[in-house]
């Protein structure tokens, strides 16, 4: 079964609305203490399944359940703590790219109908993005001197141009509309051209 048909089986998912995005393959450490959200965990857990995570639009991480954008990105809850009682420490991991068709708000969650967005096509990165294979080379040097969990997730693809550049929009410095923009983008070689633009322009101030 192909990984749009196991989506599309799901019917609706939970959505954690967020300030920051969610790109696929990309790590997010979270912490959670809602106790809607911490349900929200423990559900997608028992049950083995994916929540969503899209970027607020108009309202807060807490409180009363928060607007968000259409697209957003699937996660999978990799790692689970609890630091102390109510609260969770999870690390999600970010799979496919969704499109809400529809939601409503069940006690504070805001539950989502979704359709799948296809995966990137995978493409190589041509010669002059280089320097955006050099600069993920090292930063993955340096998150694996360090130890413990990783922000990037294995296996590394760095000879993939949407790979990388999801992953470089993870590190660099940019505002989460521009995130947002990036994640949306269907060709990974239009979205590498525009972190290596972002990226220059950093190098340069």
């Amino acid at each position: 079964m192909s990984q749009d048909t196991t989506l599309r089986a799901l019917g609706e998912v939970p959505i954690f609305p967020l300030g920051t995005v969610l790109f696929p393959r990309g790590v997010l450490p979270l912490r959670v203490f809602e106790r809607r959200y911490v349900d929200m965990v423990r559900e997608c857990m028992r049950e083995e399944l994916p929540f969503g995570i899209c970027r607020i639009t108009r309202g807060a991480e807490v409180g009363t359940a928060a607007e968000h954008e259409d697209i957003g990105t699937l996660a999978r809850i990799a790692d689970c703590d609890v630091p102390q009682p109510g609260v969770l420490a999870i690390r999600a991991i970010g799979l496919q790219r969704f499109r809400v068709r529809g939601r409503r708000v069940d006690n504070g969650l805001v539950r989502a109908a979704i359709e799948p967005i296809s995966a990137d096509r995978r493409v190589a990165p041509p010669s002059e993005y280089e320097g955006c294979v050099t600069l993920l080379s090292r930063v993955i040097e340096e998150l694996e001197a360090r130890g413990g969990p990783s922000l990037i997730d294995k296996p590394y693809e760095l000879d993939s141009a949407g790979w990388i550049a999801n992953r470089i929009a993870e590190v660099l410095p940019l505002p989460s509309e521009t995130r947002q923009q990036l994640m949306t983008m269907d060709d990974p070689l239009e979205r590498l051209t525009l972190v290596d633009g972002f990226l220059r322009r950093a190098e340069e101030d």
